[in-house]
């Protein structure tokens, strides 16, 4: 039906178009100085399941909230961008034999005290590197060598950790690994944390050594092994979790003495949990291993079968909340900071715990 306007008498037309131009002027008020509030709102959720993806930290909505307004400051710096724009892809490594400490340090000026973080913005995460140790310098130069860079190029907040075990006794990766975290927790917040074989060095930049909302391994391909996983289930060599992950789990187990079982072990531990191993794909998760003849006070553990078939009996108390140790020296070094600790031996724990 057409409006008949014509119809109305001269005072009701004017107060008609009063109308209409008021009703016009709200409504352009309303969308000019309330839109970022109307977008936000109706949908909220996208932003914080994208953050809660790349860096593996929940995020409990609370409703909608509308984002805090940042006044641009000389301090203030926008965060790194989840793919780093200096990633160069996979690199064809390189062992010089005539290398030492002093050359990586000069190569790597932006170091200090086995840290890092990038100056032009605000990394995503911070990143604790855990590597268990004894007696294997060559391997940890070469390590240090790639390993530097490879970081720096990923924009990470970075510090890397040598857990050191003193004496010649039977060596234990897993326990070493939970002192790790107990002391690198000590110096710094750090969100996620690499659990790090020595003589792992990584082949491509676009295997991003951050957290994920899963546990994740980064191992899935190396030279040793056809650039092919282990076994279907591996989850060692270098793995990805966040503190919240690995406080969840306990920790290793401690009583993994010599060499297998540890990471079965802490695999058990996140299927009790209920979590997924989230892995790279098989292009960018290579690695090189670099050779060596096993260690002596490393041999194969025997009991690491039996010591499997128990996880879901001793989980609850048998990893960080039982882990004892004596540390002898912290020393912060250029590359890296070692932490040299007593363990003690399959017999015994020291008397100074945590």
């Amino acid at each position: 039906m057409a409006c008949k306007f014509g119809t109305y008498s001269f005072p009701q037309r004017l107060k008609l178009l009063l109308i209409i131009v008021s009703l016009g002027s709200i409504l352009t008020w309303i969308v000019t100085h309330n839109i970022q509030d109307l977008v936000w709102e109706v949908n909220p959720q996208p932003l914080e399941q994208k953050v809660q993806r790349w860096t593996g930290v929940q995020i409990v909505s609370t409703g909608p909230q509308k984002p805090q307004p940042v006044t641009p400051t000389p301090t203030s710096l926008p965060l790194c961008a989840f793919l780093s724009p200096y990633l160069r892809g996979a690199t064809a490594l390189k062992f010089d034999a005539q290398l030492t400490f002093e050359e990586v340090q000069k190569r790597n000026p932006k170091v200090k005290e086995g840290r890092c973080k990038p100056q032009e913005c605000h990394a995503l995460q911070r990143v604790a590197i855990l590597i268990p140790y004894r007696n294997r310098e060559r391997h940890l130069l070469y390590l240090l060598e790639h390993l530097h860079p490879f970081l720096q190029r990923q924009l990470l907040d970075y510090g890397i950790y040598i857990i050191n075990q003193a004496g010649n006794g039977v060596f234990n990766r897993a326990k070493l690994l939970n002192v790790g975290f107990l002391e690198a927790l000590k110096e710094y917040p750090w969100d996620c944390f690499i659990f790090h074989d020595v003589d792992l060095v990584p082949e491509n930049d676009f295997n991003l050594y951050h957290c994920d909302h899963e546990p994740k391994h980064l191992v899935v391909g190396r030279n040793s092994t056809g650039y092919r996983l282990r076994y279907k289930m591996y989850f060692g060599g270098a793995t990805a979790m966040t503190k919240q992950q690995f406080t969840r789990v306990n920790g290793f187990s401690n009583r993994y003495w010599g060499w297998g079982g540890e990471d079965d072990d802490l695999r058990i531990r996140v299927q009790l949990q209920k979590m997924k191993i989230v892995r790279p794909s098989l292009e960018v998760a290579r690695y090189t291993m670099t050779f060596h003849t096993r260690d002596h006070g490393n041999e194969i553990n025997p009991e690491r079968m039996a010591l499997l078939k128990k996880v879901p009996q001793v989980w609850s108390k048998d990893g960080l909340n039982s882990c004892s140790y004596k540390v002898l020296t912290i020393q912060h070094k250029p590359l890296y900071i070692n932490i040299t600790v007593d363990i003690g031996d399959p017999r015994h724990n020291p008397e100074v715990a945590v």
